[in-house]
């Protein structure tokens, strides 16, 4: 059995007054009239996570997954299909699911007057359970902010607000953990330690949802749905996703930049460019080309000091590619 499982959920914040929209499932470029004629399973989204596998969901802000989030642990309601979490259904069996789960949500959350070993005492007697009865599954991460456990948590770092939001979602023990954007803020040498810790709770057989807008994160995942718009573009290992990059990738550059990309983007045999740092990423619709032949057809655009690399996809160059259909 899986330990969550999702079929065609939806939820639409749609508003035909305002032409935008916020979600997951719903098709974005439609009006009200249009949604209206989709079909249930055309505007749902699907997926499993198995159990004791760490599962990210990628993309930008706004792409819908704290949406989802806050549906699986029971916090809003879908607009239509179903799900499970470790079995019990997210409707009729929210009691339990609450139980079992942790949740740690994007924005910081707990107590900030109350002090770091307030917080977790409090968490823990919310959960009928004591900081001592679980503490081997907190230890590692609360013994680097056990030394401020004195001090409010709105002082804390931004690193050290997580490691207690986490050990708060851990004190009761559950057997899914959710965290959605638990790294967006984080400077990157607590980011590495945060990635370390899920490592280690996976080891002790717990479910792991991690959402993130960072692309270099989703190398740390046993498997990943990419998100963008409501809609999963992808489902695969980091590995298979990158597999299946279709075409040659060059990273190129010039003396102008902004130029190089506007006449990239025109070129006919372009299949997509796009800026990354101080390159251009590049793939063009003939594969033939060599990098040599490459070069010489940027420099007819009257473009000097140019450089030419091929090189290998990222998560973030497979992301870019799907967007684009």
């Amino acid at each position: 059995m899986s330990a969550i499982e999702v079929k065609n959920i939806s939820k639409n914040y749609y508003s035909a007054k305002s032409g935008k929209f916020a979600g997951i499932g719903e098709n974005t470029l439609l009006g009200e009239d249009q949604t209206k004629s989709i079909s249930t399973e055309e505007r749902g989204i699907s997926f499993e996570v198995k159990k004791g596998e760490i599962f990210g969901i990628i993309g930008p802000d706004g792409a819908g997954k704290t949406t989802l989030f806050r549906i699986l642990t029971t916090l809003i309601l879908a607009d239509s299909g179903s799900a499970t979490v470790d079995g019990f259904d997210v409707v009729n069996d929210y009691k339990e699911i609450r139980k079992r789960v942790g949740y740690m949500p994007g924005r910081f959350s707990l107590y900030q007057d109350l002090t770091v070993e307030e917080n977790l005492n409090f968490f823990a007697t919310v959960f009928n359970t004591t900081i001592e009865e679980n503490y081997d599954l907190v230890k590692d991460i609360y013994q680097q902010i056990e030394p401020f456990k004195k001090r409010r948590a709105g002082k804390l770092s931004g690193g050290m607000k997580q490691k207690l939001a986490l050990s708060c979602a851990l004190i009761h023990k559950p057997s899914v953990l959710f965290l959605d954007e638990p790294t967006t803020g984080v400077d990157p040498v607590s980011r590495k330690e945060f990635w370390g810790m899920l490592k280690k709770l996976k080891d002790q057989g717990i479910t792991i949802l991690v959402s993130t807008p960072y692309m270099d994160e989703a190398t740390l995942c046993d498997r990943i749905a990419l998100i963008q718009n409501g809609q999963f573009l992808k489902i695969d290992t980091p590995e298979n996703i990158v597999r299946q990059y279709k075409n040659k990738l060059w990273a190129v550059q010039s003396d102008t930049m902004y130029k190089l990309l506007t006449d990239l983007r025109a070129n006919n045999l372009t299949k997509n460019c796009f800026a990354f740092g101080d390159k251009h990423h590049l793939s063009m619709d003939n594969d033939q080309l060599t990098t040599d032949e490459l070069k010489a057809l940027i420099e007819k655009s009257g473009h000097k000091n140019v450089i030419v690399q091929e090189i290998e996809p990222t998560i973030e160059d497979c992301f870019m590619q799907l967007s684009q259909g």
